[in-house]
């Protein structure tokens, strides 16, 4: 039974995240399908011809279309009816808001690639003694910077995300000298966040031996009783002068 049991969980670990991804695949599919299949015109539809649907035709004419629109707005007569369009939005109370939000939240997250999170820290969050995760995003001169800064320790802007889902959480300000940096990555602190601290990236330890080299190991305590030893000499043995 001990075996059964085992094999049951080494096979649900390897089925489930198959069969999870599938399924948003396939879900995601479906309803890009749903959007787009009801304004294809039947004569090009594959549905017609075929006594099955297809399934991911719609995805393919939805890439197609934001292509060509993109195509279409590199050039003058594109940019001239995006900035009409613009002006007429422009014009609306409620919708201005919404879609200048959405539009500056699209072009910062795909276009300025180089202004995304750089590192992952941690800070005292929320009370003493007590960390959490954060993504760093910029130390850029704002105006809040320029009310809040203390000399020689700026403001820095921080995400602090939420488990299990990172794409939500807090924003905060703060002091550089309080964030702890760390060496993993973001998808390595994303991995961390979405699994609730159960997958945490392989951590090594750097320990600085007495000739200041620096050489890693396992992170681990020592056993009682034993002291790390200095790295050895580079130099051989018939190097070494006689005693």
């Amino acid at each position: 039974m001990t075996r059964l049991r085992n094999y049951f969980l080494t096979g649900f670990i390897v089925c489930a995240p198959l069969a999870i991804t599938a399924y948003i695949a396939w879900s995601f599919i479906g309803w890009v399908d749903s959007w787009v299949k009801p304004y294809i015109p039947a004569r090009y539809s594959p549905d017609t011809y075929l006594p099955f649907p297809v399934p991911g035709f719609g995805l393919i004419v939805a890439l197609i279309l934001i292509t060509l629109i993109g195509f279409m707005t590199a050039n003058i007569v594109g940019r001239a009816i995006v900035n009409f369009g613009e002006r007429l939005l422009g014009r609306m109370p409620l919708v201005r808001g919404i879609y200048g939000s959405l539009k500056q939240i699209f072009q910062t997250v795909l276009s300025n690639k180089g202004d995304m999170f750089r590192q992952v820290g941690l800070v005292e969050y929320p009370r003493k003694g007590v960390w959490s995760l954060v993504f760093i995003a910029s130390e850029k001169e704002t105006e809040i910077n320029q009310k809040l800064d203390q000399e020689g320790d700026p403001l820095v802007a921080v995400f602090m995300p939420c488990t299990p889902n990172p794409t939500t959480g807090f924003l905060m300000y703060v002091l550089k000298s309080d964030i702890v940096l760390l060496d993993m990555t973001i998808e390595d602190g994303a991995r961390l966040i979405v699994s609730a601290g159960l997958v945490a990236p392989e951590v090594k330890a750097k320990i600085v031996t007495l000739n200041g080299e620096r050489i890693d190991g396992p992170l681990a305590n020592p056993p009682v009783g034993t002291t790390p030893q200095p790295a050895r000499s580079s130099r051989t043995a018939s190097s070494r002068p006689n005693k």
